[in-house]
């Protein structure tokens, strides 16, 4: 049997880009050495603390 992971993944969620938009995110991919889902955790994470007090207003 497989090893429990602490923050295990079951979700996913697929998106379509334009040609130039795969191209900027293989050049990221290649310059950072990160998978297209750790960049996109990253940019998730720079959008949430970007907007945290707007964020904080609609959990209110």
């Amino acid at each position: 049997m497989g090893r429990m992971r602490e923050n295990p993944r079951y979700n996913v969620v697929s998106m379509r880009i334009s040609d130039e938009e795969k191209e900027t995110l293989e050049l990221i991919m290649n310059v950072t050495h990160k998978s297209v889902s750790d960049i996109m955790r990253e940019a998730m994470e720079l959008l949430k603390h970007r907007l945290t007090p707007e964020l904080d207003k609609r959990a209110a």
